[in-house]
């Protein structure tokens, strides 16, 4: 993949000196034979500095090294999640089975026998693969476990879920039959992400002529910055002949021993330089995993929490606007009240505001919403969805109420998505990132743009804000209009 971008380089090149040649040609014939080749030369230079620079960034590498106090740390950490979901949560067992975990992954860090996973998509040799590895190389401390196959549209596990099994091993092979294709390619860089150390496996060479298989080789060595190795687990059988001294032939299939020598050399030096680290690297990524676990179990307690809060001050906010509509919505007037929704949900999650600074961040979500043209979009859109050109009064009214009520819910769920992506915090969080601020407000704000949940806020806020009797004469606008 990475071979693409230099060929293209390239070829601008090329192209731009033929563009040259075709626009200036009067002149290209005065500057002669030496301005010609100069000119393609430009555009062949560009074209190995790109390839140097590709081939230079893309040397083997493996999992950066972990310390142990690196890992220590990050268990800490996710104990510190579990103890606090374990204040807020009413479900005991799940935060016991949490515990377990925490207490595993202390023991882990002093572990012995290592794992190897081996995966790929079907077909590729993993089962035939760990039998040979197993039978003809002597390695007690590493064990091998085969993933279900990659890439397969009605397969009981998801390539997520597969990945994610791999990533608990202390070794990845990741076994390919030829050159990568892009889901193979895309699977390798999740791995990579994760700090999982990987060995592509260049399985079945055999059955690639000679000269495709250095190809081939080159090819997997350019694109990935992981160690790769070629083997033949199970080669296929060859024919041998013999001439005898009568002049007899005789001829029979042989099958050749298994060729990993590669890869047995590969994992030994792995097992006995890197074999500590890598135990440390796989509890790190198992802490994190059960990390992540337990914050998503705890900001959906929160977040079960969070709603009403938002749905309060929503109607709080629609009632004013709509008891006082002004000419034009203007989201800094429902501040005060904003201002006490950032404090009852910053204390739910562990956000402590003072009122001072609960109105400065209301103060900065309103701003946003007005640089970004919230406002004015939800208003217009609200106008469209209620159609009450029958009633100006009460729609005018109607469209500053829900407006408000909208914005203020927008500004909650945004809160609500931003507080749950920071790190579980238990003190003081006022220092807020605005452009994250600003990126989770516009995709919040789309989220719920979408017609059907426009149409379904609108209805409701027309149920709170407005008599039986104009409700009806609404509807019959709406159907009229």
């Amino acid at each position: 993949m990475k071979l693409r971008r230099p060929i293209l380089v390239g070829g601008l090149g090329l192209s731009f000196s033929l563009w040259m040649l075709q626009n200036l040609h009067d002149s290209m014939v005065q500057i002669g034979e030496f301005g010609l080749l100069s000119l393609f030369a430009l555009g062949g230079g560009l074209w190995l500095l790109k390839l140097n620079r590709t081939q230079d960034s893309s040397k083997p590498e493996n999992s950066l090294p972990v310390d142990r106090a690196t890992v220590e740390g990050t268990i800490a950490k996710a104990e510190a999640v579990v103890n606090q979901l374990a204040q807020e949560t009413e479900n005991p067992q799940t935060v016991g089975t949490l515990r377990e975990q925490v207490a595993y992954l202390t023991a882990e860090l002093d572990r012995q026998e290592m794992i190897a996973a081996v995966t790929g998509g079907k077909s590729v040799g993993k089962t035939t693969l760990i039998e040979v590895l197993k039978s003809t190389w002597c390695q007690n401390s590493l064990q091998f476990q085969e993933t279900p196959p990659l890439f397969q549209e009605a397969g009981e596990k998801s390539d997520a879920d597969i990945l994610t099994q791999a990533n608990k091993s202390d070794i990845v092979l990741f076994l390919t039959n030829g050159d990568l294709t892009d889901s193979e390619f895309q699977s390798l860089q999740q791995l990579k992400a994760v700090n999982q150390s990987t060995i592509l496996v260049f399985n079945k060479q055999d059955h690639y002529l000679p000269d495709e298989r250095v190809s081939v080789l080159q090819s997997l060595k350019h694109r990935m910055s992981s160690i790769v190795v070629a083997t033949a687990a199970s080669p296929s059988p060859m024919k041998v002949r013999k001439h005898q001294e009568d002049g007899c032939v005789q001829e029979w299939l042989e099958v050749p021993a298994p060729d990993i020598q590669q890869l047995t050399q590969q994992l030994s030096e792995m097992v006995t330089q890197q074999g500590q680290q890598l135990v440390w690297a796989t509890t790190m990524r198992k802490a994190l995993l059960l990390k992540a676990e337990a914050k998503n179990l705890l900001n959906r307690t929160r977040g079960d929490r969070a709603v009403p809060v938002i749905e309060q001050y929503q109607w709080i906010a629609a009632a004013a606007a709509f008891a006082n509509p002004v000419p034009a919505l203007d989201i800094l007037a429902t501040a005060a009240i904003n201002a006490q929704m950032v404090m009852d949900l910053g204390s739910l999650y562990q956000q402590t505001f003072s009122l001072e600074q609960a109105q400065t961040v209301a103060g900065t979500m309103g701003g946003l919403m007005l640089k970004l043209g919230l406002v004015e979009l939800s208003s217009k859109a609200i106008s469209t969805v209620l159609k009450s050109n029958a009633i100006t009064f009460v729609a005018g009214g109607l469209v500053q109420g829900v407006s408000a009520a909208y914005l203020t819910r927008i500004a909650g769920l945004s809160l609500v998505e931003y507080f749950q992506q920071q790190e579980v915090a238990t003190h003081s969080g006022t220092a807020l990132n605005l452009d994250k601020l600003r990126q989770t407000l516009q995709s919040v704000f789309q989220q719920n743009q979408q017609m059907g949940l426009l149409q379904s806020f609108v209805k409701q806020s027309v149920k709170r804000l407005t008599p039986q009797a104009q409700q009806s004469q609404l509807i019959e606008s709406e159907i009229t209009a």
